[in-house]
């Protein structure tokens, strides 16, 4: 990882290079680092092992939902008319777009906070699902493998921007994929094969039943499903929402790219989505773990329970299978956190440099030395965010469902429906921008403090859903942008 973070650092001296790979990254680079930024020790541990406990073999619909969803669609929504608009108008992060597709620098403030903000969860969420699978696997303290991992994805992510983070991610994939097949493999070995592990689940009784055989959790939309529709939305929809996410489809090289791209990353999330729900499928044919504080069972611990029974090389492989995935989500969301905060808060006025005259000369000293300064500030914020991220490791939150729903829901809740309709629909007005921010945002929050009536994996899918009639009805009685400024944008796709 440090090797490839040595191989890509003369790409990554500006700030193009730095945060978007030179926006010359191939199909495969960046479909991995979609579908791994996607898929971390969050979805492998707390999702997995909570909505498998919940809702059985049903669950799968899930890992389904994110591939055909959140990744099918979002490339083939997105993927093209993000690349054109964000390099027609010199994007390069999400709050930037805002800024400038809607002609107002305070969107772009206001996402770029919202964006900090609401990124830390997750962060606390990827650390709280590798924690316990240390537990399980090793007798040293967690805390020290999680500040090696920290040291590690400093290095590569300081040394080479996204170009290193798309290569490791490329790798860390390969892991991935290998490592879930392998483990599904053992899972259902250790339970007489596929036949036997579904009729012992068929076998089992109903949450609050006694007699076993209510066959609940072993049919195909298990015993609750509006709730599982409600998690499908959450973990699929909230892709086209989020900054770390969407940024991918800035930096790949061209439209045959994204073509391709497109059907890698959707059998990627097939492999590894519904690999990882199907497994926590079976987590109610293990004893579960039962939190002492609280006597209720530790929905983090099931997938690890589950393992601890594998080989010694198993152990190892899921490991390493969950490092992986938590490497690259977090160099994703530290490197998407320090760009946004560089050039959206510090540098938000890159785009008049000082110093212009009119044969260019100095301009281009003074422009050069701006941008070797905002790479500077990105690397410092990548040490600082990491050492946030660290100082949550050491006390990892639990629940790590809930805190995603809060990340996502607030994320995607606020973003999702202007970014999208912003590239297809150019009647989306500033007004309806700043409304949806505040749907999304504050749907969120208010549910927070008033301890979560409604759960907050619904709250995040109702959140994302309502934000496009937000956008639509306020829209159509908004003060509307000049004609002048929104054809210009929209002449990329005239080319």
């Amino acid at each position: 990882m440090i090797g490839v973070g040595l191989y890509t650092r003369k790409q990554a001296s500006s700030v193009d290079g730095f945060v978007l790979g030179g926006r010359a990254v191939g199909p495969w680079l960046t479909a991995f680092a979609f579908g791994t930024s996607y898929f971390s020790a969050v979805v492998f541990v707390g999702y997995a092992g909570q909505f498998g406990w919940k809702y059985g073999l049903s669950s799968a619909w899930i890992g389904i939902g994110n591939a055909v969803i959140g990744s099918l669609l979002a490339w083939i929504i997105l993927g093209k008319r993000t690349k054109l608009m964000t390099q027609h108008i010199e994007s390069r992060t999400m709050p930037d777009f805002f800024g400038t597709r809607y002609a107002d620098q305070g969107l772009r403030v206001a996402a770029s906070i919202i964006a900090f903000v609401f990124l830390i969860p997750y962060t606390a969420g990827v650390y709280s699902g590798i924690s316990r699978l240390f537990e399980m696997g090793f007798n040293i303290p967690y805390e020290y493998c999680v500040v090696i991992m920290s040291i590690l994805t400093a290095v590569y992510v300081i040394l080479g921007g996204y170009k290193a983070t798309a290569m490791n991610d490329f790798i860390q994939g390969i892991i991935m994929l290998f490592g879930i097949v392998a483990v599904i493999a053992a899972v259902l070995s250790a339970q007489g094969g596929l036949t036997e592990a579904v009729s012992k689940l068929a076998q089992l009784p109903a949450d609050g039943a006694t007699e076993p055989g209510s066959g609940m959790f072993a049919t195909w939309f298990g015993p609750d499903p509006w709730g599982l529709l409600g998690v499908i939305i959450l973990t699929s929809l909230g892709t086209m929402g989020l900054p770390q996410m969407v940024g991918k489809f800035y930096s790949i090289t061209d439209e045959a790219a994204i073509k391709r791209g497109t059907v890698i990353s959707t059998i990627f999330a097939f492999i590894v989505a519904g690999g990882c729900y199907f497994l926590g499928g079976f987590g109610r044919l293990y004893d579960p773990v039962i939190n002492p504080a609280t006597g209720k069972i530790a929905f983090d611990s099931i997938v690890p329970a589950m393992l601890v029974t594998l080989p010694d090389v198993l152990i190892a492989l899921v490991v390493l299978l969950v490092l992986s995935a938590s490497m690259s989500t977090l160099a994703s969301l530290v490197l998407t956190s320090s760009s946004t905060m560089t050039l959206d808060l510090i540098y938000r006025d890159k785009k008049s440099l000082p110093g212009e005259v009119e044969d260019g000369t100095i301009d281009d000293i003074v422009a050069e030395k701006i941008e070797r300064r905002k790479v500077v500030v990105m690397r410092v914020l990548i040490m600082f965010f990491i050492a946030i991220s660290l100082l949550i490791a050491l006390n990892p939150p639990t629940f790590i469902a809930q805190l995603m729903g809060i990340s996502w829901g607030a994320l995607a809740g606020a973003f999702l429906a202007p970014f999208m309709l912003g590239l297809y629909w150019r009647g989306v007005t500033t007004t309806s921008v700043w409304a949806c921010f505040i749907w999304g945002v504050g749907l969120t929050v208010i549910n927070m403090l008033l301890g979560n009536p409604i759960n907050p994996i619904n709250c995040g899918a109702i959140a994302m859903v309502g934000g496009f009639p937000v956008v639509l009805i306020v829209s159509l009685v908004s003060k509307k942008l000049p004609t002048q400024i929104v054809s210009s944008i929209f002449d990329c796709y005239n080319k």
